[in-house]
């Protein structure tokens, strides 16, 4: 799911039931909501004049096997049911609808976040981190979800894995307005390395207070507004569907437990130090039971850019086929991956970020043309274009379930499939997805398929296995076009269901986005 941060503020797919799917569409298109920003692309968050006391660091056994995070399919092996299906897509359509321009004091924000972060020395890395990912098609979610181990002691947590966005965050007690979640919430109160950031931290400029107006002076008083230098940094960040979370910005132990089939090498576990995280005491959504959000975005709260000092600029992870047995896993992969770079189909496009970059939290990539059945769409190049003013532009979204294409791209990628798809009768019954296609009784249909496949502005070209962009439901036999357009949007995303079985590299440091066809389940 992505989360689009502004200052913090954000915005979050929620699933929203098949029987509201018109009536949410059509509000959707009608209405149009104020611009939304997001977080600064930062090359890692230490921050001057903080002891070492203050700086993420790790534990971790005295020796560091190469070992890999899994990721576990919730699925029971069910085929995609069709109302699942539709909840995820017009949860997508909620989300990107309320995604628009940049404001113009994000720059601002930049430059601050910019500074707090200078004077950054190359940091020693300590090899490879990897953890467990899970699907959440039995929960009824689109997104993948990340195990984690919160406080000391360790307790266990599922956060929904988000390319999207960078705050992390969980459900916390006192919980005076949570969401149903699976297992109990996480208690600050109980874990020995839990610590409040305080509103003097400079770090606490990174987040968004519930009440801007709120002042943090020197004083004597322990309530919110006294001024005590005990006084909490609180947060606020807000989602384009009324979800939200508000609570204390504060620091944890993150441990990761680590497993891996290299030699047989036992399960380990990393402990990661002081990770900047909200604790949540209001927050409201269909999260559909993860406990929070784990952020893997471009900007300095993300956990991707707090392990930066730690592990680099690349992480890495290889979603597993969603309809996969719950017992086949997936992998996150902190750290250059050996194996995947010595693959010899790994691909690489240009990541466009930095300033180039209007919502800079995100993974922007280079689209020039789609070819469907080796014939290269006539689509104008400028529908491409990420312009200056924030808007188009392609992302790429772990948190996304579909993918998605600005209208006018989507309109000619759709008109393709419907012409030279001639072998199985058009159904016309599903309210979202296009064109579907009775294939009853035909084992071998994904050979008279069209192929597809996304040609980037560097000549770097992503072909996709049918499985990828058409969607089988069941039990109707019906097999839907996985892609759908952005109505009022520009923007392009490349999503979770179509990135399946490829290993995904993101390289900020060497600014690319690698992609390889891979059976992650042996990975």
């Amino acid at each position: 799911m992505f989360l689009f941060s502004s200052n913090l503020k954000s915005y979050h797919l929620t699933l929203i039931k098949p029987m509201v799917i018109f009536l949410l569409i059509f509000f959707l298109l009608a209405s149009a909501t104020g611009a939304q920003n997001a977080s600064s692309l930062l090359a890692g968050i230490q921050l001057p004049g903080m002891t070492s006391s203050s700086d993420c660091h790790f534990t971790s056994p005295e020796t560091k096997p190469s070992v890999k995070l899994q990721l576990k399919h919730r699925s029971n092996g069910q085929p995609v049911v069709k109302d699942s299906l539709l909840d995820s897509a017009v949860n997508d359509l909620t989300r990107i609808h309320t995604l628009h321009k940049q404001k113009t004091h994000r720059k601002t924000e930049l430059r601050h976040a910019r500074k707090l972060t200078s004077g950054e020395t190359e940091p020693t890395f300590a090899g490879k981190l990897m953890g467990t990912l899970k699907s959440g098609v039995t929960l009824g979610s689109g997104e993948y979800f990340m195990d984690v181990f919160l406080g000391t002691p360790a307790k266990h947590y599922s956060l929904i894995l988000d390319t999207g966005s960078d705050l992390n965050w969980i459900q916390c007690t006192p919980c005076f307005d949570c969401f149903e979640q699976t297992g109990s919430h996480y208690d600050p109160a109980q874990s020995s390395s839990y610590r409040n950031i305080s509103c003097h931290d400079p770090r606490c400029s990174l987040v968004s207070s519930p009440d801007p107006t709120r002042k943090c002076e020197p004083g004597s008083g322990s309530e919110p507004g006294s001024g005590s230098d005990s006084d909490s940094c609180p947060y606020f960040y807000w989602y384009g569907d009324s979800s939200n979370t508000t609570g204390d910005f504060a620091t944890e132990t993150f441990t990761v437990n680590l497993t891996s089939n290299i030699d047989g090498y036992r399960q380990e576990e990393v402990k990661v130090e002081n990770v900047m995280f909200g604790c949540g005491h209001w927050n409201r959504g269909l999260f559909h039971g993860a406990a929070g959000l784990l952020g893997l975005g471009r900007g300095p709260l993300s956990f991707a850019s707090q392990l930066q000092s730690l592990y680099g600029h690349s992480f890495s992870y290889c979603l597993v086929d969603r309809n996969s047995n719950s017992s086949v896993s997936s992998k996150l992969i902190f750290g250059e991956d050996a194996n995947l770079l010595k693959q010899p189909d790994l691909n690489f496009t240009s990541l466009i970020g930095g300033q180039e970059a209007p919502v800079d939290v995100f993974y922007y990539v280079h689209i020039k043309s789609v070819i469907v059945g080796g014939e290269t769409l006539d689509i104008p190049e400028k529908t491409w274009d990420l312009s200056t003013d924030g808007y188009g532009g392609t992302i790429i979204d772990s948190g996304t379930t579909l993918s998605y294409f600005a209208d006018p791209a989507y309109n000619i990628i759709k008109k393709s499939f419907m012409e030279k798809v001639k072998r199985f009768p058009l159904v016309d019954d599903f309210p979202i997805l296009e064109p579907c296609y009775n294939v009853s009784g035909i084992p071998n249909y994904k050979n008279d398929l069209p192929s597809f496949g996304i040609v980037f502005n560097d000549s770097a070209v992503w072909n996709f296995p049918v499985e990828n962009y058409f969607i089988k439901l069941e039990p109707e036999e019906i097999v839907c076009l996985a892609i759908l357009g952005t109505p009022r949007s520009a923007l392009s995303i490349i999503g979770n269901y179509q990135q399946q079985n490829f290993h995904i590299m993101y390289d900020t440091k060497k600014s690319r986005l690698g992609f390889a066809p891979t059976r992650c389940a042996d990975v």
